[in-house]
């Protein structure tokens, strides 16, 4: 492999409004953005960590920084799993070396990846938390919308009228809700109950990371997605019997290389696969968007948060997502 260079930027993503989730409250973004140059062509890859893990921009820069002589020594992506733990560090370099490939080979990500020509994907918009008024007019500022998702806080009754706003305003989407490790085991029984008077038909990590084993035995008739619980390949056994669907984020696992692994064991253990993504511009969500080809739920909506988006940029369009080939590939360095 010929030798790279490897630089490191640090950016910081402004909101367009503060966006609320179960006990965070988000106003910017910062990212860490990776370009390797080998001389004639380059690769870039943006991550924002896994703010729940303690994965900072801080920390991974540290990483960054740490693994730079095996970086520049020119590593393939095979070699990065075993160099840099999952995580954004590993997920920056490893979307960074998939586009230095599509650039190398001329073709797109998605033909190296061996998946079939990208189709727009059905995409979530998803409702920060609020009052059930707000959350409400903002479903249906939502127009184009054909999914919604929505973040619940943990106070049970709140967080029922919040979705009963949600529907009433919107009874013609897709809804899921999103608990970010809110409930305890003991409401899991009324919150499900309540959601099914809803026709939700899906709820993402109810139960605190570390809490998988209280799902043991339990059967909910609306499929609970594992985010939270389960970060990277490793963790999708213990999944099995506790969750239905599997919540894959590049940040979280290390990158598409991983994403792709990821989605094809969920596969084999009959479990369902989703693709969702950290506050982050388009940059990140191009190799997400490749993943998300092979995934039923897809949660792509990161920069329409956003006070400003990178150009070119993802589009969306009738409640879809579209990732033009100008985003990040080959098409977008010729480009640049």
């Amino acid at each position: 492999m010929p030798r790279l260079s490897l630089d490191i930027a640090v950016e910081t993503l402004r909101l367009a409004a503060p966006f609320s989730i179960s006990g965070r409250t988000f106003d910017s973004s910062d990212v860490v953005v990776v370009t390797l140059d080998d001389g004639t062509y380059r690769g870039r890859g943006e991550a924002a960590g896994v703010y729940y893990t303690g994965d900072d921009v801080a920390h991974m820069r540290a990483a960054l920084d740490s693994a730079r002589s095996a970086i520049e020594d020119g590593i393939d992506r095979e070699a990065l799993q075993a160099l840099l733990p999952p995580g954004g560090a590993r997920n920056a370099v490893d979307c960074a070396l998939w586009e230095l490939e599509s650039c190398r080979s001329g073709k797109p990500v998605w033909a190296l990846a061996g998946l079939e020509q990208p189709r727009p994907l059905r995409t979530t918009f998803t409702l920060g938390a609020d009052t059930p008024g707000a959350m409400a007019e903002g479903a249906r500022r939502y127009t184009h919308a054909k999914s919604i998702k929505i973040k619940l806080t943990g106070d049970l009754d709140l967080d029922i009228n919040r979705v009963a706003a949600i529907r009433a305003a919107r009874p013609d989407v897709w809804l899921g809700v999103d608990a970010n490790q809110g409930f305890e085991i003991g409401e899991l029984d009324a919150l499900v109950a309540a959601m099914q008077g809803f026709d939700v038909r899906l709820i993402e990590q109810p139960l605190a990371r570390g809490r998988e084993a209280d799902l043991d035995g339990y059967r909910s008739p609306i499929p609970i997605a594992a985010d939270e619980s389960v970060l990277c390949l490793p963790d999708i056994p213990a999944a099995i019997g506790r969750f239905d669907v599997i919540n894959i984020k590049l940040d979280k696992c290390g990158g598409l290389t991983e994403g792709l692994e990821m989605a094809a064991a969920a596969r084999e253990f009959g479990l369902g696969v989703m693709v969702g993504n950290m506050i982050s511009s388009s940059l990140a969500m191009a190799p997400a968007f490749v993943l998300g080809q092979l995934c039923e739920v897809v949660d792509l909506d990161g920069p329409i948060f956003l006070a400003r988006d990178r150009v070119p940029s993802i589009e969306y369009r009738n409640g879809e997502a579209w990732c033009p080939e100008t985003v990040w590939g080959a098409r977008a360095t010729a480009a640049a």
